[in-house]
C-alpha cells in the first residue's frame, strides 16, 4: 500500500474502496433474486450465515496476510477491538443486509453517504474535533430533505423502502463509530491486522447467529453463490484493510470530503447490473441533493 504514501489527495484510493463496496450492492441482491429462484425463503439466519460466511473468509485471508499479529496485540486494547468488531462487522452489517434486502441497492447504495455527516456528528464528542458551522449544519439539512426524498419516490427495486432506509442509516452510523475508534488503536495495530481481526470475529457472530440456516448450506452456496461470496469477502478484505490505511495518511475530513464516490459507484454499478431497479424521482433528485450537501459540508470542514 505504499503506493498511496505520495499521493497528495486520496481520490484515487478512495475510488477504488467506492468501485469495490459499490460492485456488494448487486452481489448482494442479485444472490437474494437468485435464492428466490430457487425456491429458497430469505430468513434471517439465512441472510446471517451468508454474510458471516463472508467475513470470515475476509478476516481469515486478512490474518493470514497480515504480519506481527502477537506483538500488536499485546500493545492493543483488548476492549477497543471488540468495539470495532461490534461497530465496523456485527452491528453494521446485522443491519446492512436487511437493508439491502428491504430496500433497493441503489438507495442502500446512495444512503452510504450519510456516513459523513455520522462523522461531522460523532467525531466532536469522541475526537474532540470542532462542531459543524453554520454553513456545514446547513449542509445535513439539504442532505436531510435529500435522504426523505429518495426514500419517498425511490424507484422500483424495494420491498420496503422506509424500512431499508431506517436499517442503511443505522449500518452507517455503526460504520462512523468504527471509522473513529480505529483512529484509537491505529498507532499499536496496523489496519490489515485490525481489519482481520474485525472481520473474522464479527463473521463468527454472524455465522453464530444464524446457524439454524446451516441445514440449508447446500442449497444456499450452490457454484454460482460460492463465487458471489468469494468475490464478497475479497470486497470486505480489501477495501476495509486500505480504507483504515487511509485513515493512517490522511485526517478523517479529508477523507470525508471524497468519500461521496462510494456512494456514486454503489448506485452506478447497481443500476448497470440489476435489471430488477430503475431509479425514482425522489432518488435523482435527492441523491444529487445529499451528494451536493455531502461536498459542501466539506469543503467548508478544510476552511
Amino acid at each position: 500500500m505504499s503506493i498511496f504514501r505520495s499521493t497528495a489527495h486520496p481520490v484515487f484510493p478512495v475510488l477504488i474502496c467506492g468501485l469495490l463496496w459499490g460492485s456488494a450492492f448487486p452481489v448482494i441482491k442479485q444472490v437474494f433474486l437468485h435464492w428466490e429462484d430457487q425456491g429458497l425463503e430469505r430468513t434471517l439466519p439465512i441472510v446471517y450465515f451468508f454474510a458471516g460466511v463472508r467475513f470470515c473468509i475476509a478476516g481469515a485471508g486478512l490474518l493470514f496476510y497480515g504480519k506481527n499479529l502477537r506483538q500488536e496485540l499485546r500493545q492493543t486494547s483488548i476492549k477497543l477491538l471488540i468495539l470495532l468488531a461490534l461497530t465496523q462487522t456485527l452491528i453494521q452489517y446485522l443491519c446492512f443486509y436487511q437493508a439491502v434486502a428491504l430496500s433497493s441497492a441503489s438507495l442502500a447504495s446512495l444512503l452510504v453517504a450519510t456516513g459523513s455527516f455520522w462523522w461531522m456528528l460523532l467525531s466532536p464528542p469522541i475526537l474532540k474535533t470542532p462542531w459543524p458551522s453554520a454553513l456545514q449544519w446547513l449542509g445535513l439539512i439539504v442532505g436531510g430533505v435529500g435522504v426523505t426524498l429518495a426514500v419517498y419516490a425511490p424507484g422500483e427495486g424495494g420491498e420496503n423502502p422506509i424500512a431499508g432506509a431506517g436499517l442503511m442509516l443505522l449500518a452507517s452510523c455503526s460504520g462512523a463509530f468504527a471509522v473513529i475508534i480505529f483512529q484509537k488503536v491505529k498507532h499499536t495495530i496496523s489496519a490489515v491486522n485490525s481489519t482481520g481481526i474485525s472481520l473474522l470475529s464479527g463473521g463468527v457472530a454472524l455465522v453464530l447467529i444464524g446457524s439454524t440456516a446451516m441445514e440449508h448450506a447446500g442449497i444456499m452456496f450452490d457454484a454460482r453463490v460460492v463465487v458471489s461470496t468469494l468475490w464478497l469477502a475479497f470486497v470486505s478484505a480489501a477495501a476495509f484493510s486500505l480504507w483504515n490505511y487511509l485513515t493512517t495518511l490522511y485526517p478523517v475530513t479529508l477523507l470525508a470530503s471524497y468519500r461521496f464516490l462510494i456512494p456514486i459507484c454503489g448506485v452506478v454499478e447497481s443500476l448497470v447490473f440489476l435489471r430488477t431497479e430503475s431509479p425514482g424521482w425522489g432518488l435523482l433528485v435527492g441523491g444529487a441533493m445529499v451528494l451536493a450537501s455531502v461536498i459542501f459540508a466539506q469543503k467548508n470542514a478544510t476552511r
